[in-house]
């Protein structure tokens, strides 16, 4: 018998490794200020809390005026939009995934605190044929998880229920969001945050494959 009717999913780090794009974006507009640029792995931790939070973290601490950050934020948005794929593809497994779900009748959609403009892009380019019945970013006036505020706007459209939802995602961010919203969590070992983050933040179980969602369903 079916348990999950609905199975929400982070974006980045999640369903797509999309560090180089986001590494390369925000480099680029520090270097054209002659600002000291970052690592991959540097941006690893930067990431996940949306782009205003991104820029700030990148920035030298001096320079993290409300100013400053709006001002490089515009400069990332754009760049990022215009390159948003050079490096950006899906993490194995996860097309044939998607497509299983929507096979079983269970529906899918993507909750992301990346910008709304982006998260869309990405979602278009990537899996043009999977049908979401939600695809939010980061939008004025929606407050950025983990407050649950995009997961209750997702269930509200849907009218799924919270026992038969599905939260997936690869930070503490994710799966205190998933605790906000009274969902179920899934956690996956393959994104940006090490798996111990995970099991602090009380992911309901890890997945270190993307097949193995399935079996939380």
């Amino acid at each position: 018998m079916k348990t999950t009717e609905l199975v929400i999913f982070d974006l980045d780090g999640t369903l797509l490794d999309t560090i180089g794009d986001l590494a390369v974006a925000c480099n680029s507009v520090l270097a054209v200020r002659g600002l000291p640029q970052h690592s991959y792995e540097e941006y690893c931790r930067f990431v996940g809390n949306g782009i205003m939070r991104l820029v700030e973290r990148a920035l030298p601490e001096p320079l993290r005026t409300p100013e400053n950050v709006a001002l490089v934020r515009a400069d990332f948005v754009r760049f990022y939009t215009e390159h948003i794929d050079a490096y950006t593809k899906p993490y194995a497994g996860i097309p044939e995934l998607l497509a299983e779900l929507v096979r079983r009748g269970v529906r899918v959609a993507v909750a992301s605190n990346k910008f709304q403009t982006g998260t869309e892009k990405l979602v278009r380019l990537f899996f043009p044929e999977i049908p979401f019945v939600a695809v939010l970013g980061q939008r004025p006036g929606v407050p950025l998880k983990p407050d649950p505020a995009v997961v209750e706007e997702i269930l509200a459209a849907t009218g799924a229920s919270r026992d038969r939802t599905l939260y997936v995602g690869d930070s503490g961010i994710d799966m205190q969001t998933a605790a906000a919203a009274g969902v179920r969590s899934v956690g996956v070992s393959w994104g940006f945050r090490a798996r111990e983050e995970l099991v602090e933040a009380g992911a309901g179980r890890i997945a270190d494959r993307a097949e193995e969602i399935l079996e939380a369903l």
